[in-house]
């Protein structure tokens, strides 16, 4: 009964009912999906944020989204290579061009913890303060150590949550943040390239899904195909709560930055507020949302 109530008080706090009503009072929330490329070089990636933090602000962008490993590049070398002290001195650098431009970013990079390796999305507030990390959960590469935590935050009143590349396949990790309050999802990722084309509709059919299914915005930040098609293969984008994309898709092999302004109110989470009231899983997923860690500023 007390991890009953618990789940409910998290609900509260986030403002949200149970019974399907949407009460989030946050309205316009403006967003970019970066689709960057990055090399090998810890220094030219850090300029490319940068710029793109730059060009972002410019367009009054109030939260930029880059891709999964965007800080030290997609290699399983560099990921294991890249020192303590390298990526503790990326995140200042990074941190610092948040307050200075006074926007917040979700970028993916590498993250130690004494023994443990951790593929992390790190969320940065627009004052530069480091509000979370999440480390992914589902691996599809040998590196990384699995994640320990599902999250919910909020940036500019807007509670949000994140989910790194393979963990789209695990559609409990997007609903148990919904159902803690979460109304947009960020979505990092270096999805399989353009020489496995077999997967690229799937991928989009996937993450379409995690939106309309739970009633939520997503912005997913993907990285582009090399012109050796290596790389990833573009297509980052802004979904709607019903599942449609907001403007058109990135390109294959460009950089390009996706904005959009959302309206919260849209992201009534109803379908995912369904799981609670109706159902043979209510307390299942009950007891899923006392595993959500609500992280305040």
């Amino acid at each position: 009964m007390l991890k009953r109530l618990a789940g409910l008080v998290i609900l509260s706090l986030m403002s949200t009912s149970v019974d399907g009503g949407d009460q989030t009072s946050s309205a316009a929330f403006t967003v970019a999906a970066v689709q960057m490329r990055s090399s090998r070089d810890l220094a030219a990636n850090l300029q490319k944020i940068e710029s793109h933090l730059q060009d972002c602000e410019k367009r009054g962008v109030q939260l930029a989204v880059f891709p999964e490993c965007a800080i030290t590049g997609y290699f399983d070398d560099v990921a294991r290579e890249t020192s303590s002290a390298d990526l503790v001195m990326a995140e200042e650098k990074v941190a610092n061009l948040c307050r200075e431009l006074k926007i917040a970013a979700v970028i993916g990079s590498p993250y130690r913890i004494e023994d443990k390796l951790y593929n992390s999305a790190i969320v940065f507030t627009s004052d530069g303060t480091i509000l979370e990390r999440y480390h992914k959960i589902q691996l599809a590469e040998g590196w990384p150590d699995p994640g320990d935590h599902l999250s919910v935050f909020e940036i500019n009143s807007v509670p949000c949550s994140i989910i790194i590349c393979h963990d789209e396949r695990y559609p409990e990790l997007v609903r148990l943040p919904v159902l803690a309050g979460a109304r947009v999802i960020f979505y990092l990722s270096h999805e399989s390239g353009l020489k496995a084309e077999h997967k690229i509709d799937p991928y989009r059919a996937q993450i379409q899904a995690r939106a309309v299914e739970n009633g939520v915005f997503i912005v997913h930040a993907n990285a582009p195909a090399n012109e050796d098609l290596s790389g990833s293969h573009g297509h980052s984008r802004i979904i709607g709560p019903d599942g449609n994309l907001i403007g058109l898709e990135a390109s294959i092999f460009g950089e390009d930055i996706l904005t959009a302004t959302l309206d919260i109110t849209e992201a009534g989470a109803r379908n995912a507020q369904r799981s609670l009231s109706r159902g043979i899983l209510r307390d299942w997923w009950q007891d899923g949302i006392d595993r959500v860690r609500i992280i305040r500023k």
